[in-house]
């Protein structure tokens, strides 16, 4: 019976609606997790226009490319090795150091 009691505790704190009171808020999450940067998936950076003009500037053709609708939910960073050279490592360092100037 005492695990009976203690299991249905268990499951109790579990629940997701006991998860969802567990999590943070907008307002709690500090500002530096809002920041873009080469893991931000590549159709939040160009839905942000600051964002949109580094990438604009740094990577010309992307936010035109044929096959965006393929990889617009990738990361620059996941979407480097499928790039055949055209991401190098020099420019995904520039858009980094670009995006991480957007306040």
């Amino acid at each position: 019976m005492k695990f009976l009691v203690a299991g249905a505790i268990a499951a109790a704190m579990l629940s997701p609606a006991a998860m969802a009171q567990q999590t943070p808020t907008p307002a709690a999450v500090p500002a530096a997790a809002t920041k873009f940067g080469l893991d931000t998936p590549i159709e939040t950076l160009l839905a942000d226009e600051r964002a949109k003009a580094v990438l604009d500037t740094d990577i010309p053709g992307l936010s035109s490319h044929p096959a965006l609708d393929q990889f617009k939910a990738m990361s620059l960073k996941a979407v480097q090795p499928f790039s055949n050279g055209a991401l190098t490592d020099e420019m995904l360092k520039k858009v980094e150091t670009d995006l991480a100037a957007i306040k």
